[in-house]
């Protein structure tokens, strides 16, 4: 099952990168909603791994996610392992124009138990109410990133 969206943020490409690698805000921002997080092998040079802990559906789920390809500025992509399912996140940037980015991310979920599978069956049923509240949640941090960005 593959979910997409994208974004245009009134800020140059470099720009929206280094926010968008900024682990330290994404971890605290991550940790504010409720999600326990924490890096995997902290000290470690280019270390960007982390293992996460929340409640999906009434029921405790952890994940382990790792940041697997990184062309900076204008591509990240992330691999996430939770309970039999994976999750590939490609988040892609493209610059518009000087000061205007375009930022994509599209989601590929892959399950690999059949309790995954229901999962993501079930997510398809609900692919529609799924979709909208992804792009408005991208549309609500691209306008956060744009934000902050600007007054900085």
């Amino acid at each position: 099952m593959d979910i997409s969206t994208k974004e245009d943020i009134a800020v140059p490409v470099e720009r929206v990168y280094a926010e968008a690698t900024n682990f330290d805000h994404l971890e605290r921002q991550i940790m504010r909603r409720g999600i326990e997080l924490r890096r995997v092998n902290p000290e470690g040079a280019g270390s960007h791994a982390w293992h996460a802990v929340f409640n999906f559906r009434g029921k405790a789920r952890s994940a382990d996610i790792t940041l697997v390809e990184e062309a900076a500025p204008n591509l990240l992509v992330y691999r996430s392992v939770s309970d039999g399912l994976e999750v590939m996140t490609r988040i892609e940037f493209v610059a518009l124009s000087r000061s205007r980015t375009r930022v994509a991310m599209d989601l590929e979920l892959k399950p690999k138990t059949l309790s995954a599978r229901l999962m993501v069956q079930s997510l398809k049923l609900a692919r529609a109410n799924l979709e909208k509240k992804f792009r408005l949640r991208m549309a609500d941090y691209a306008q956060a990133i744009e934000d902050r960005l600007k007054r900085a």
